[in-house]
């Protein structure tokens, strides 16, 4: 839950950053600064920095490839071309694909129960993301935004497929350390192309801020915590909290930005909070049994 209400700030961040620094920039600076602080983290968990073995190097780099550099990279081109409320909306399908896949990939069972919970979250972000005319969505077509967007949807999916794996040998910390710096490395080559290194002198103190709470809240704490999730309660339902970002961040936006809050927003919080209690107490049975 803080995992998800820390990336929905993100969004109040990333809105404060939007007019001055470019989205590439953005990402890099999150990453470099989150890079910082989780080496010092892991160190102080772990003792040291766990040494990789070839295999891991690859998967590593699969992880930050995409999690941390084509997530952004689909994201924010996609953004070029439609709203952010529809890259919204198609990224809310997320928990629906890594619940298929961790069906598939891990043999995760998807009982009707949990079918039930997955659906109304999921009706309830959306509910929150169309402010409520749900039946309006069927008129987007696909277009070349929306499948920039569809590219986080497969990019996230991967991540956490790949986590799963990663955290056979590795620890949650470890895994989110060293995919934010491959992120991170990836990152700096398109943001150098943007002139990063001559645009920061230009930053606002309002802007930096935004980038260090991205960095350490969106990345350090968020990230940590969504492994730690994925390795207690797998993927299914971990990525079914995912749901409450979008309603984590219409509320801190009520709060800071001063945004009205809405019958639709009451809604689809309400549908949310349900699907995720049917979906986890559904798991709490079986384990029972």
């Amino acid at each position: 839950m803080l995992t998800a209400v820390f990336w929905g700030g993100t969004f109040i961040a990333g809105k404060l950053l939007s007019h001055n620094v470019d989205p590439f920039s953005a990402a890099f600076l999150r990453f470099f600064i989150a890079s910082f602080f989780l080496v010092f983290l892991t160190i102080k968990k772990e003792g040291q920095l766990p040494w990789l073995s070839p295999d891991k190097i690859f998967i590593i780099f699969l992880l930050g490839f995409t999690g941390v550099f084509s997530y952004n990279l689909f994201f924010f081109s996609g953004l070029n071309y439609i709203q952010a409320n529809q890259a919204s909306l198609i990224i809310a399908s997320n928990p629906i694909f890594i619940s298929l896949c961790a069906v598939i990939f891990f043999k995760e069972k998807l009982g009707f129960v949990k079918i039930i919970g997955l659906c109304l979250s999921v009706t309830g972000a959306l509910t929150v993301i169309s402010n409520g005319n749900l039946f309006d969505l069927l008129t987007l077509g696909i277009k070349k935004g929306e499948l920039l967007i569809f590219g986080c949807v497969a990019s996230w999916v991967a991540y956490s497929i790949l986590g799963k794996k990663a955290m056979n040998d590795l620890s949650p910390i470890s895994c989110v350390c060293y995919s934010s710096i491959a992120g991170t490395i990836l990152l700096f080559f398109p943001a150098l192309f943007k002139g990063v290194l001559s645009n920061m002198a230009s930053y606002q103190p309002i802007e930096w801020a935004s980038l260090f709470y991205l960095g350490i809240f969106g990345t350090v704490l968020g990230f940590f915590w969504y492994y730690e999730g994925i390795k207690q309660i797998g993927p299914v339902k971990a990525g079914i909290f995912i749901n409450f970002v979008p309603v984590s961040a219409i509320v801190l936006s009520f709060f800071i930005l001063n945004e009205p809050v809405t019958i639709s927003l009451v809604t689809g919080a309400i549908l949310v909070i349900t699907g995720v209690y049917i979906t986890n107490t559904a798991g709490l049975k079986n384990k029972e049994n």
